[in-house]
């Protein structure tokens, strides 16, 4: 019997995976579904393996479902498929109660026997903060944004009380629980399906053919060309209006704004701002447009010998005229950082007078910290898009003219696949252009994974920066429950990063989406995309 398990699925993986398969088929495709492009490819379709990208900003919410989820307005938790939750006094168990009647999908490698319950959820989560689980080290054992957030440290257990009941014990009290258990990363996958892999030997196809119990299934993956959904027909919110989703991640021939103007694909996500008056022209696309939270940023390699003087760092924060960054490449749309936490947050603290262009005093800084002669350095630069960088490369090169205004010659790097997971073992290597895009509307989410001694540790913090007075506040802001308290502590630590620069702020974008406008029912957040399940075509 195992035998005969391990052939079936091996011949899946062989079949399913391809180098490179046929061209999308536009027209087919738009006759039961829609086509999305504006993103590069998964290496995973696991999002409790990423920080960022493709598999945890867009798969993730139509593959799986998380306990709870975040409003977009208020950005508070609420249910999902735990339809309620229990705190105790001293905040440290959560009891959720899960909807019944939650199914799995049924895919060409599994066909659950149940609909999800408690068993499922521990299965999931222990995975993430149990090293001797099964599981854990399969696909390396790196749960990066988790690490990020000290996740395994604060989680010291997830019981099933029964079968539609689960228990979260933390070490301490933390408010940001909630939020982050809200996450696209926090997603919940099938045991059964696991067990099933685990007789087969092949572990692996858990994040490689994955099985959720979100609105759409993975019918078929062709590398560096498409990600095709089809519809889960037993969804527990309601099946979704269209039939298929097809992600176009080629490279091939015209850019995605041309293969959105000549119908080659239907949704463009996070648009050039270069692209937005020419999307505007033509009336039979839309353009969704919502405030986000993100920041676009220079993280900078502390541990490089000039660089690990504050003076080097301020200088190069006060070289950059953020400014005409804002109009040459974001086009209006964006604004001006002048902390990490962007304006709509709540314990956003702008500080003008740390965060400003001012050429002379750069240069007094670099003569102050003994480099009047000039330094070289090297930039790492992403070249996809983001809605915190709608063009790296063009900032970049903007970057690179500022820092040789003050005698520093900037070599830039290019990195088509660039990831903190990457950096963090990067050498040779002074700043990196990156930036961040908010999984909740907490505080915490910007400056624990960015910045904290646990992220700096875990390889997130590619600054490898560790300040153990910023970390304190953090750690305090966690358990503090009365809100004024909580954004005071926030502020400070906003005042220390505004001091020692081990990240130099650049600016916010805002969160862009063209679709054909034949096209209705797209949910805008924040945050990450939303399920397609409403998405229906009109016309």
């Amino acid at each position: 019997m195992r035998a005969f398990i391990q052939l079936t699925l091996s011949f899946f993986a062989a079949g399913f995976l391809t180098g490179c398969g046929e061209e999308i088929n536009h027209e087919k495709a738009r006759q039961t579904g829609f086509v999305f492009c504006g993103q590069a490819g998964p290496a995973t379709f696991n999002p409790q393996l990423v920080d960022s990208g493709i598999t945890s900003e867009t798969l993730s919410s139509q593959l799986f479902d998380t306990l709870l989820t975040l409003d977009s307005t208020t950005y508070q938790p609420k249910a999902s498929i735990a339809e309620s939750w229990q705190v105790n006094e001293s905040g440290t168990e959560y009891l959720f109660t899960l909807k019944k009647g939650v199914s799995f999908q049924s895919t060409a490698w599994f066909t659950p026997s149940r609909t999800l319950t408690a068993d499922d959820v521990v299965f999931s989560f222990r995975r993430i903060i149990d090293p001797s689980h099964p599981f854990h080290m399969v696909g390396g054992g790196l749960y990066p944004w988790f690490s990020g957030i000290n996740f395994q440290n604060s989680l010291l257990d997830v019981i099933a009380i029964d079968e539609y009941k689960v228990k979260f014990v933390l070490a301490k009290p933390d408010n940001t629980f909630l939020s982050n258990i809200a996450t696209s990363h926090a997603v919940i996958h099938s045991k059964e399906y696991a067990g099933q892999l685990r007789l087969a030997d092949e572990l692996a196809m858990i994040d490689s053919h994955p099985v959720g119990t979100g609105p759409f299934y993975l019918n078929e993956f062709q590398v560096n060309d498409l990600v095709r959904l089809k519809r889960h027909p037993f969804y527990w919110a309601g099946e979704a209006k269209m039939k298929q989703v097809v992600f176009d991640i080629s490279h091939r021939g015209t850019g995605t704004l041309a293969k959105l103007l000549r119908n080659e694909c239907d949704v463009l996500t996070s648009p050039r701002s270069s692209q937005i008056p020419t999307i505007k022209a033509h009336d039979e696309l839309t353009l969704n447009v919502k405030p986000a939270m993100n920041i676009s940023y220079i993280a900078v390699n502390t541990e490089h010998p000039a660089l690990s003087d504050v003076r080097v760092r301020r200088a190069l924060n006060h070289a950059i005229n953020r400014q005409n960054i804002l109009d040459s490449v974001y086009y209006g749309t964006g604004s001006q950082a002048f902390s990490v936490l962007p304006q709509n947050s709540w314990a956003y603290n702008g500080d003008s007078i740390q965060i400003r262009y001012d050429r002379n005093y750069a240069i007094a800084l670099l003569r102050d910290a003994g480099y009047s002669e000039g330094l070289t350095l090297n930039m790492l630069v992403p070249l996809e898009p983001r809605s915190y960088n709608p063009s790296p490369r063009k900032t970049a090169e903007l970057i690179q003219a500022n820092m040789a205004d003050i005698g520093i010659t900037l070599n830039l790097l290019t990195d088509d696949r660039f990831s903190s997971q990457v950096t963090g073992n990067t050498d040779k290597v002074d700043l990196f252009l990156t930036g961040w895009i908010a999984d909740t509307g907490d505080p915490d989410n910007f400056l624990r994974p960015l910045l904290s001694c646990d992220s700096e540790r875990a390889g997130q913090n590619i600054s490898r920066w560790c300040n153990s007075d910023f970390d304190f506040l953090l750690d305090l802001a966690l358990e503090v429950e009365t809100p004024r308290y909580r954004v005071n502590l926030y502020k400070q630590a906003q005042n220390i990063l505004n001091s020692e620069f081990p990240v130099i702020p650049l600016n916010h974008g805002m969160q862009f989406q063209a679709h054909d406008s034949s096209l209705v029912g797209f949910k805008m957040s924040p945050f990450n995309a939303q399920p397609f399940d409403q998405v229906e075509r009109i016309r």
